[in-house]
């Protein structure tokens, strides 16, 4: 009797199993264009609030017995939505394809080595998305949206607009291969990425792909650390456009249009951009005013040819803090953390003083031809010009001190002028200036860096067997770059007069605003180079070897020293960098995939480093700098859960450093370190919609030999030879230890919340070798105490006069954690003698966008 009922409940359970199947609708997303699931895409009834969302492998399952519509809007941000129909028959909708909202979008993604993350591609990545970049990064600095990646630390720096920076793995900008649109974007005299040129790149970004390690750029770029990839806005495939406003803490305003007329008729598209940004800045004397621009111009010709001309600029200007300071002096000041002793008004006007403002406008043309040969193989090819100018503000002349802080000490000067409230003193400068009889003791200069870059890039890509993937291109620069400081305020003078004029003038001519002073020299760098790689993928393995060989030509102009045997130009110099690198990746069943890397690679050294202190004469010592990496990884993948693991080592030999102080200029070859840790990351979601996510990143950085190095003074002799005691002291200002957990929670239909937890930890103090020539200096560089944060972000979605419109609101530390985020090592290597800056308290932003 028992075995009777069991059976017919196990047939009433089927029955029922069997009724509730026939009503859900069900389906998988993809990306047309590269075929990866899409993971958190809307699934909506339409006209209702019955949804879901997709899954770890872009699978949903939708009920709708209660409700008579037969239609479901698919949707995510930076696609193009689907409505599409079904039936009580046919609720199987299969694999669904969203169209990329920017056209071509594959084509970019070819040249910047942007890859799928379908668990084939053996390297670690992380990628941010647009929506994530919408949704949280209100009024941050750029880099800190990507602060929950593994290894990464950013920072605001020393606080002023566009002053942040970013470390991966230890590695600063200089060492991290920096692509916009896959065209190389390190400065090509020093390989660093300032952001504060780049203010406005958040507001057309559609993508972050960051490939730590050897990563899959195929070009010979500087990616010791990593390689960042940001793709930007191109060709929108639909006619519209958008407006947003936001508004957040210390007065900061914001506003800007999007505008395109989508893919027409006859094969163009046009698509304008632009955005203004000010406030007063959180830091005390950093008020900023910055504006965005971008155009695109797209043809289609024919269904084989697209060519797209694209302009971006972001010109901007910004007051910042000249120095760090003790932790002392942040305690006693009334400002606190937003202390700021180098600025004072100037005709009622916030005036920075001496390294205390900035400027900036690099403008990027390119021009992209996208070629699709045949079903097999494409050749895209960018041309891309920019023509920049502008640079930072400095003090010049024998009262240069009047207006400026002690970088060293991170107090003023004796001769500092200060106001009874402690701010720069610019009423008594201008005096001191008008009563001197032989003209301006002190002038504003500006610190040029202006340069023409051109470049041209283009890669061939083949499929061969169906299964064996080759690329091949080529990647040609031309950099010439012009350094001067040029008299921008005589600040009360009638003239000045150099005491150390340069070369072609004398310290008793009559100099004016525009005239050049202290320096003028110009580099340039000619860079030719091949690539190569080949990647055979089954559905089980797939393996890749890539290589590069490089020339890099470098020769520089000095009109601003005298002649050295009746020349002012040095001749070319050639350093041949190639790389070679390698991985495999083996999927072991549905679940799990383990990957394993390795490479090396050689670099130019930095231009900096090839000519002795910015003259013609050869630095005979430099050479190229050697790199050797190995990496393996192994991921778990579910339809809910996602994690993976890996770990790195990495060393780094012959590193040169030129470091320059007063008249003397410190040559220190040789310099060698290693970098080794593990990473993990993890997603997991419990609920259709909700998000958990986790990262935790623990490395150990350090140099790894105490070097010998010489001293020269202003003539080019020796004045003496010295050791540098840097065996086993960790790399600075990268905390080697980080850790994140983020929520994102969809409570209802058009409501979004999330809150993100960030911990750092094992960050040391940065350093000076030149300061570390005592046997009591042979000791570990001050560790920085640990800090954690969190932010909040609510947006909601809504209509209003019929277009579609999302209101959002972020705020940032709202723990307001009193945290140092950067500090250079001091003296005694301990806390009191550091010189640091703190990490902002609470801060807010909100906003609306409009689309119509």
């Amino acid at each position: 009797m028992k075995r009777k009922a069991f059976l017919l409940f196990l047939l009433c359970l089927g029955t029922f199993t069997s009724l509730m199947a026939k009503d859900v609708v069900s389906g998988q997303v993809f990306d047309k264009d590269t075929k990866d699931p899409i993971i958190g895409a809307t699934v909506l009834l339409e006209g209702t609030s019955i949804g879901t969302v997709t899954d770890l492998d872009g699978n949903f399952s939708l009920n709708f017995a209660k409700t008579s519509v037969r239609k479901v809007q698919i949707s995510y941000m930076g696609y193009v939505a689907q409505v599409l129909s079904f039936t009580n028959s046919k609720t199987d909708l299969g694999k669904i394809y969203l169209e990329p909202a920017t056209i071509g979008m594959k084509d970019v993604n070819i040249t910047a080595s942007i890859v799928r993350r379908d668990r084939m591609t053996p390297i670690a990545l992380s990628d941010v998305k647009v929506d994530v970049i919408e949704n949280k990064l209100g009024n941050q600095e750029f880099p800190e949206i990507m602060k929950s990646t593994p290894s990464i630390y950013a920072t605001k720096g020393n606080g002023g607009f566009g002053e942040s920076r970013i470390s991966l793995r230890g590695f600063g900008s200089e060492n991290i291969g920096m692509l916009i649109n896959g065209m190389p974007a390190n400065d090509m005299e020093n390989g660093k990425f300032y952001w504060s040129n780049w203010a406005g790149l958040s507001d057309v970004t559609q993508q972050i792909q960051i490939q730590r390690g050897l990563g899959a750029s195929k070009m010979g770029i500087s990616s010791v650390g990593g390689t960042m990839n940001i793709i930007t806005k191109s060709t929108d495939a639909k006619e519209g456009g958008s407006l947003y406003t936001s508004i957040g803490n210390d007065a900061q305003l914001k506003f800007g249009f999007n505008v395109s007329t989508g893919l027409m008729s006859n094969g163009w598209a046009v698509t304008l951009a632009g955005s203004r940004n000010s406030g007063d800045g959180y830091v005390m004397g950093s008020n900023f005013e910055a504006y965005t621009y971008f155009a695109n111009v797209s043809k289609m010709i024919g269904q084989d040819h697209r060519l797209s001309f694209s302009a971006f600029g972001a010109p901007q200007w910004h007051n910042k803090r000249s120095t760090a300071y003790t932790i002392e002096q942040y305690r006693t000041n009334q400002d606190g953390r937003r202390m700021n002793l180098g600025y004072g008004l100037l005709n009622g006007e916030i005036t920075g003083g001496a390294y205390g403002y900035n400027e900036y406008h690099k403008p990027v043309l390119s021009l992209n031809h996208f070629w699709n040969i045949n079903e097999k193989s494409s050749l895209s090819t960018v041309a891309y010009a920019s023509i920049a100018k502008g640079g930072g503000r400095q003090s010049y002349g024998n009262g240069k001190n009047w207006l400026a802080i002690n970088n060293n000490t991170g107090l003023p000067y004796p001769e500092t002028k200060l106001t009874e409230t402690g701010l720069l003193d610019y009423d008594a400068v201008f005096q001191a200036n008008k009563e001197s009889l032989t003209g301006s003791q002190a002038v504003f200069t500006n610190a040029v860096n202006s340069h023409n870059w051109f470049g041209l890039l283009s890669t061939y890509n083949t499929t061969i067997w169906e299964k064996l993937n080759v690329s091949a291109g080529f990647d040609g620069r031309f950099y010439r770059g012009r350094h001067t400081q040029e008299i921008t305020d005589l600040l009360g003078g009638e003239y000045f007069l150099d005491p150390s004029p340069v070369y072609g003038t004398s310290s008793s001519t009559p100099l004016y605003k525009g005239d050049i002073v202290g320096f003028d020299n110009t580099g340039e760098v000619i860079w030719a180079g091949i690539f190569g790689q080949a990647e055979y993928s089954t559905d089980n393995y797939s393996a890749f070897i890539s290589a590069s060989v490089t020339n890099q030509s470098d020769r520089n102009h000095v009109p601003g020293l005298a002649p050295v045997d009746g020349k002012q130009v040095s001749q070319f110099v050639n350093f041949q960098p190639y790389s070679i690198k390698g991985g495999f990746n083996y999927r072991f069943s549905q679940h799990h995939n383990a990957f394993i890397n390795g490479g090396w690679f050689t670099r130019a050294p930095n231009f900096r480093n090839v000519f002795k202190n910015f003259s013609i004469e050869l630095n005979k010592g430099v050479k190229s700098e050697k790199v050797g990496t190995i990496e393996g990884g192994y991921e778990y993948r579910s339809k809910n859960m996602n994690v993976t693991v890996n770990g790195y080592y990495t060393q780094w030999r012959d590193k040169g450093l030129v470091k320059s102080f007063g008249q003397y200029t410190a040559n220190i070859p040789g310099v060698n370190a290693q970098h080794w840790g593990v990473e993990v990351e993890g997603k997991y979601k419990p609920l259709h919609n909700l998000d958990l996510t986790a990262m935790f990143s623990f490395g150990d950085w350090t140099w790894m030999d105490n070097v010998e190095f010489t001293m020269y003074d202003e003539n080019q002799k020796p004045v003496g030879t010295y050791n540098a005691y840097i065996k086993g002291v960790h790399v600075g200002n990268s905390a080697q230890m980080t850790a994140a957990l983020g929520v994102n929670w969809n409570p209802f239909k058009n409501l979004r919340l999330s809150a993100d937890w960030t911990w750092a930890g094992k960050n040391y103090a940065d350093f000076d070798p030149t300061n570390r020539t005592k046997p009591e200096d042979d000791v570990d560089s001050w560790r920085m105490p640990n800090f954690a944060t969190l932010d909040l972000g609510i947006s909601y979605s809504m209509k209003i006069a019929g277009l579609d419109a999302r209101i959002f609101g972020n705020a940032y530390n709202v723990t307001n954690t009193n945290y140092i985020a950067d500090a250079r090592d001091g003296a005694d290597h301990n806390a009191a003698t550091a010189l640091v800056y703190y990490g902002f308290g609470p801060t807010w932003a909100t906003g609306i966008r409009v689309n119509f």
